[in-house]
């Protein structure tokens, strides 16, 4: 079985209800079909004509999280109005569990509407992004490559951090986190490198337990026999599954060359730190790519 096939498995188990809302784009719908016909959840599509009877709960819960950005219910009405943060609503009331948006918006309108209506997840203070690399058996997460361009120490390790608990969820195995750099363990100086020592060592300060290293490159971090010449004694290098990127520069080029001169398959970007699941597409997302992010999502969702 594939890990495409193993998360739709997973995904029917958990029978969650997923909210479209950008139901006026024809990928929208046949996702939606897609989707309901592989039983990877219950839909919900909207459109911009149907009928909003749960608007006066949306409003409230606009108007509650955010009191300053909505004094009145005239300016929650006027936010609704955007697809996306009314979906995003539903999902913060509790009348779906998943929303998955962004076919025909920036990934900058998706993460205002999750901020407004479902916010951060206990103790996480920055949504970040990664994507799923599949290749075979094989999948890497790559992280930050969706949100934060120039992450301070504090930002790496909420990224790390969060992309730890998503692979738990949606990939199953235990994170080995290799924190990426143009050095390993010292061949080379300067602020940049000792940005990524400090965000290591802050990680293994409030997770010790959570595999991590670096700063490595990436041959470091992937190749059993590099890392034996270049990080020897380290537990993680050649081992890791989730490459943490020292900006977002290296890690969205990284994993558009992987995708594209690699053939990997590339499954995101995955939106992470959230309270609940708001899920991001490319606006170039095929009727695949929603799919496959609407399962994955899912599973975000799980405990």
């Amino acid at each position: 079985m594939s890990f495409r096939d193993r998360v739709y498995a997973r995904a029917r188990l958990a029978r969650r209800r997923i909210v479209l809302p950008e139901g006026d784009d024809p990928r929208v719908r046949e996702a939606a079909e897609r989707i309901a016909a592989l039983g990877i959840g219950t839909t919900q599509v909207l459109e911009r004509a149907a009928p909003r009877s749960l608007l006066p709960e949306c409003v409230a819960l606009l108007r509650s999280r955010k009191p300053d950005k909505f004094p009145d219910n005239r300016s929650a009405e006027a936010a609704l109005d955007h697809p996306l943060t009314f979906g995003a609503c539903l999902v913060g009331i509790g009348a779906a569990d998943v929303m998955v948006g962004g076919a025909d918006y920036p990934t900058g309108d998706t993460i205002r509407a999750a901020l407004w209506a479902v916010g951060m997840a206990p103790g996480v203070g920055y949504v970040s992004g990664s994507f799923y690399m599949v290749q075979g058996e094989t999948v890497l997460t790559f992280t930050d490559c969706a949100v934060i361009p120039e992450p301070t120490v504090e930002q790496h390790v909420a990224i790390a951090l969060a992309a730890a608990r998503d692979r738990r969820r949606i990939v199953g195995d235990a994170p080995r986190l290799a924190f990426l750099s143009y050095s390993t363990k010292g061949s080379a100086a300067g602020p940049r490198i000792e940005r990524v020592r400090a965000a290591v060592a802050g990680v293994r300060a409030v997770a010790p337990d959570l595999p991590c290293d670096g700063e490595l490159q990436g041959d470091a971090a992937l190749v059993l026999e590099v890392a034996q010449r270049k990080a020897p004694g380290s537990t993680v290098a050649g081992h890791a599954n989730v490459l943490v990127f020292p900006d977002l520069d290296s890690g969205n080029i990284a994993y558009k060359l992987v995708q594209r001169l690699g053939g990997w398959t590339a499954i995101g970007p995955i939106l992470q730190g959230l309270a609940k699941p708001i899920a991001d597409l490319s606006r170039g997302a095929s009727v695949d790519d929603i799919v496959d992010t609407a399962a994955v999502a899912v599973l975000q969702a799980e405990e």
